[in-house]
């Protein structure tokens, strides 16, 4: 062991969660990818989520999962790695950073599934009833997709404001 004291980023905990980003982003991105690579290749899905009422819906579920699983998470990941060694001091709070991670992993699993039951509901419906009669069934799963999208809004700006607590005050350190 050595007597150096260390850097407030190399905890095992505050390790351990940026890299909980880093394999989220891996297994988002995963997902996202099979599931563009089924809608493109599979020619009655293609259809479903091109013509069918509402098929759509299973379309934003994708880039939801691609862009606030896949890309976010490794922004965030990277920006928790990089922002306290640049400013050469640890993360302002590790309990924020803990409740970004799960609140957003909540957050983006409830908009995806309600996104794509929703899609599924309404495409189906598509075949026997008019759009009148298709909306109030897909409303309230929409509703519920706001509600987690709340979720993920608020992880994000606990996160901004966890890193622009974490960079205040950084040229005094130097």
């Amino acid at each position: 062991m050595s007597d150096q004291k260390t850097a407030p980023w190399e905890a095992e905990e505050y390790t351990d969660y940026t890299l909980r980003f880093i394999y989220a982003c891996i297994i988002y991105a995963i997902i996202g990818f099979s599931w563009g690579a089924l809608m493109g290749g599979i020619p009655g899905f293609r259809h479903f989520v091109d013509h069918r009422l509402h098929g759509d819906l299973i379309v934003r579920a994708h880039t939801h999962i691609n862009l606030l699983g896949w890309v976010e998470m490794a922004i965030f990941g990277a920006v928790y790695y990089l922002i306290p060694r640049l400013v050469r001091k640890g993360i302002y709070s590790m309990p924020l950073v803990k409740v970004h991670f799960w609140m957003h992993n909540v957050g983006l699993v409830g908009m995806v599934v309600l996104f794509t039951t929703a899609g599924i509901i309404g495409g189906q419906a598509s075949l026997t009833m008019t759009p009148d009669q298709i909306e109030p069934l897909v409303r309230p799963w929409l509703a519920g997709v706001g509600i987690f999208g709340t979720l993920v809004l608020i992880a994000n700006i606990i996160w901004g404001y966890n890193i622009f607590k974490t960079c205040q005050g950084w040229r005094s350190l130097r």
